[in-house]
């Protein structure tokens, strides 16, 4: 018999321009910079293209970076018996944390800020959830992650 889940989220970085959207950025910013490129060359200033080169490569590495960071997951899951969170990286490399539910405590460190943190605590042990999401939401999340606890914990002792 499969235990029944009281919560099962994922939360993954919101990323607000899209693969296409990159591209057109990249491409505007090239076609801008080869108009700046032959302003400057009619003017003779030809040691200024190579840094026209670097701001695009710049952006680039930017765009780059930005994606890479979207595909980190963060995915909890409560059940009567634990709390399990599974934290995939840009990279595939996957990292769980599983407490018992009995025993785990959710704390807001700096509520109502933009440092507000969501952190899973079992005796010394610590971790924090919910980075990538704003202040509002991490404590939308804490009360739900509480509440969904209080109820796995009350399905087991009933």
């Amino acid at each position: 018999m499969a235990l029944p889940i009281y919560m099962d989220r994922v939360i993954a970085p919101h990323r607000s321009l899209s693969p296409q959207g990159a591209a057109v950025l990249l491409g505007v910013m090239m076609a801008f910079n080869a108009l700046v490129a032959i302003f400057l060359l009619v003017l003779g200033a030809p040691p200024v293209l190579p840094f026209l080169g670097l701001d695009v490569l710049a952006l680039w590495l930017a765009l780059r970076a930005s994606d890479r960071a979207a595909r980190r997951v963060e995915r909890v899951q409560v059940t009567a018996e634990a709390v399990t969170v599974s934290r995939e990286d840009e990279k595939g490399a996957r990292t769980v944390w599983t407490s018992p539910t009995a025993f785990t405590r959710v704390g807001v460190d700096h509520p109502g800020e933009h440092e507000t943190r969501v952190r899973l605590m079992i005796h010394r042990r610590r971790l924090t959830l919910a980075r990538s999401l704003g202040p509002d939401e991490r404590m939308s999340f804490a009360g739900d992650l509480q509440e969904a606890i209080r109820a796995a914990r009350n399905e087991r002792w009933s």
